[in-house]
């Protein structure tokens, strides 16, 4: 079965952080470009930040660039979400894709496969 499997959320007080993991089964993680997508209650769905599928290249949207770092570990099939100085406008359902494209794909649906999701509360 392929599936990709998000863990780490929970509830942070504003300032705190957060790790998310993306672990891959059943296909392999590093032929893909992997993105971290993320979407609050009557929100649209806003990509976060992409990583190539060997992690040489990343992007960041602009509300999250210098707080939050994404990664992988293609040894280990899983993609990280380093999440710091976290805000409450960060509150969100937080998805990871993976994309069998190169470069670092922007839209959601040029993304293959796509996890459940984690729920990232931000509040004191």
């Amino acid at each position: 079965q392929l599936q990709l499997v998000e863990s780490g959320g929970g509830l942070v007080q504003p300032g705190g952080s957060l790790r998310l993991s993306c672990a891959a089964s059943g296909f392999t993680l590093g032929y893909y470009a992997v993105g971290w997508f993320r979407q609050a209650p009557g929100k649209e769905r806003e990509r976060v930040s992409s990583i190539s599928n060997s992690g040489s290249r990343t992007n960041y949207a602009d509300s999250v660039r210098g707080r939050f770092t994404i990664s992988r570990d293609n040894a280990k099939n899983t993609a990280y979400l380093e999440m710091n100085s976290l805000k409450p406008e960060d509150t969100a359902v937080y998805y990871c894709a993976a994309a069998a494209v190169g470069g670092l794909p922007n839209a959601g649906y040029v993304y293959d496969y796509w996890g459940q999701g984690t729920q990232v509360t931000v509040s004191s």
